[in-house]
């Protein structure tokens, strides 16, 4: 029976914890005979999980000879790992083990050095932070999970859900994934990635700059056909000073913060609304119905339809 040990580090994300514990404890074989032995394994005899504390059955000797460790993500993802936790993955990595991160268990999991030179995933909200603390790292902030082989990676909350399936796919195939899915009330595979989830009220636009009225212009005025030339005589400086200072401002080109803004507000507009995709590509100033759905998908990761039926 393939052993999941389930790592408890201080600070645990109680959902993140009981993902993997429940998906792998409820996954049955064809036969009826459970598909995995679950193990909860903590470093320390008291485990703080914020609004509760966990007293786990397994020390990190619980981590030897498990087929798959996954580790959780916790409120505090940057506190340092401790070198005993570190080098208990290590010894695990070392013996051929596969280990699993859920959410902020990124972190972790990184600071064991496991991961240098991986792609990898975490919550959308994290990524920028993981990025900058492991550089090192390959971040990609628009996907659910990432399966590099030996190490995998997920996004936040729900995301842990989808890798573990996925795990059990790998392990057992699809039709015991697919029946472990329906226990979870869950499908086996979600269209899009995480980018669909993540919030921007705007795309990035520092307040109090000098391109700020500019930005503000261009919010106003998403539905007209602008080009470079028109932002620029509008800004009253020539394409290349403004090409420059967005870059200096946003870190992007005008005409690709303006594809953003237009995205984001389709993404209002299908939650909010019931006017068809045709109608609020034009309102947002798409020139047709198939430069809209490509852009929206290229951004998201979804149709616009498929954007709608889950948030609309």
């Amino acid at each position: 029976m393939h052993t999941v040990a389930v790592l408890a580090l201080d600070q645990v994300v109680p959902f993140d914890l009981a993902t993997p514990i429940e998906t792998f404890a409820r996954t049955r074989l064809p036969d009826g005979r459970p598909g995995y032995r679950v193990r909860v394994c903590a470093g320390q005899p008291e485990t703080d999980a914020g609004t509760f504390a966990l007293r786990a059955p397994w020390g990190l000797d619980g981590l030897d000879g498990a087929d798959t460790v996954v580790v959780p993500g916790t409120a505090t993802p940057a506190a340092p790992l401790p070198a005993q936790v570190r080098d208990a993955l290590r010894a695990a990595a070392a013996a051929g083990t596969r280990i699993a991160s859920i959410c902020t268990g990124t972190f972790p999991l990184a600071a064991t050095g496991l991961l240098d030179g991986l792609r990898v995933t975490t919550h959308w909200q994290a990524a920028d932070l993981l990025a900058a603390s492991y550089p090192a790292l390959t971040v990609d902030p628009g996907v659910l999970y990432v399966d590099n082989g030996q190490f995998l990676t997920s996004a936040g909350a729900a995301a842990g859900l989808d890798l573990c399936l996925h795990m059990v796919r790998r392990d057992y195939g699809s039709a015991v994934a697919a029946d472990a899915a329906r226990l979870s009330v869950m499908p086996l595979e979600r269209e899009g990635g995480q980018a669909q989830f993540i919030v921007h009220d705007r795309p990035p636009a520092p307040r109090g700059s000098a391109l700020e009225p500019l930005l503000d212009w261009l919010q106003e005025n998403l539905a007209r056909s602008l080009t470079l030339d028109d932002i620029a005589a509008h800004a009253g400086m020539s394409t290349r000073t403004l090409i420059r200072r967005f870059r200096e401002h946003t870190g992007t080109t005008p005409l690709q913060w303006l594809q953003r803004a237009r995205v984001r507000r389709a993404q209002h507009l299908l939650e909010a609304t019931a006017h068809s995709v045709e109608r609020i590509g034009a309102q947002v100033g798409f020139g047709s119905p198939t430069a809209f759905r490509d852009r929206f998908k290229r951004t998201t990761g979804v149709s616009p339809h498929a954007y709608r039926r889950s948030f609309g």
